[in-house]
């Protein structure tokens, strides 16, 4: 008798697990999440931002896909947040019903760009940038196709001797992922840094003058400005409510430039 009920008991935990289990969907629009701090995201998560999306996954720190939700990047587990790539894809879905989503959160907090090419090492975190998005968004690549890369990053740059030569590298980098993903025409966003950091370090507005300028060089890239938004109180990170805002003007230019391909179901990702 104990033997059957033990049976019946194991059968039920069984279904029940398989029937409310999400599978991920099998092919998914890919966005690669890079820079520093603000787009890892240091906002206090709210409800909103802890409330998973259908259409919406994210890669999780152990490579495997889970319904995406903030604060999504692993870089510095004590001061993750929320980020502007939850609010990224919140507004794609909204505008593209029958796209499924797959973000790769890879952004570094505090990194320089300089860090951002094979095998800089970057001892806070005791990573490597580019080596492990460069890695991630290949594991990400089993499952989808590559639909943009989303850059925030240069905080770390806001000084006399990397601001000048901030627009070179960055142009650089694009190339190289671009090269090395095998992704020529895939859109590269990138943002121009808070008013508040502009105000705390000038140099900072040569880095957001070089993020501008280098969409002029760089085929298939876009700028969205942060002007107007306000920080935490730390005079560095966006708030929560300026995260989301953020977010939404990436996805805004995917929509108004239409750069979203629709996904061809017979395309190798091998």
């Amino acid at each position: 008798m104990t033997t059957h009920v033990n049976l019946y008991f194991a059968s039920l935990i069984l279904f029940l697990t398989l029937a409310f289990k999400q599978d991920v969907p099998p092919r998914l629009q890919l966005f690669l999440l890079i820079g520093q701090s603000n787009m890892a995201g240091r906002g206090v998560p709210e409800a909103e931002d802890q409330t998973t999306h259908p259409r919406i996954w994210m890669l999780a720190k152990d490579q495997t896909w889970v319904p995406a939700r903030d604060p999504m990047h692993f870089d510095k587990p004590d001061v993750i947040g929320v980020g502007p790539g939850f609010a990224f894809a919140k507004r794609l879905a909204d505008a593209y019903p029958d796209m499924n989503i797959g973000l790769i959160p890879s952004a570094v907090g505090g990194s320089n760009i300089g860090v951002w090419k094979p095998g800089a090492y970057y001892e806070p975190t005791k990573s490597y940038p580019y080596d492990d998005a460069l890695r991630r968004a290949k594991k990400a690549l089993e499952n989808g196709q590559l639909a943009g890369f989303i850059w925030h990053q240069g905080e770390s740059d806001s000084n006399p001797e990397r601001a000048i030569i901030y627009e070179e590298k960055l142009i650089e980098l694009v190339q190289r992922f671009r090269n090395d993903l095998n992704a020529p025409n895939v859109p590269f966003v990138v943002g121009t840094l808070g008013d508040f950091v502009v105000d705390r370090d000038p140099e900072a507005k040569i880095v957001n003058e070089a993020l501008q300028q280098a969409t002029n060089h760089i085929p298939n890239s876009y700028c969205v400005l942060s002007s107007g938004l306000t920080d935490k109180g730390d005079s560095t990170h966006f708030d929560t409510g300026s995260a989301r805002i953020l977010g939404q003007r990436y996805a805004d230019i995917f929509i108004q430039k239409k750069l979203v391909k629709s996904i061809d179901p017979h395309r190798r990702t091998d």
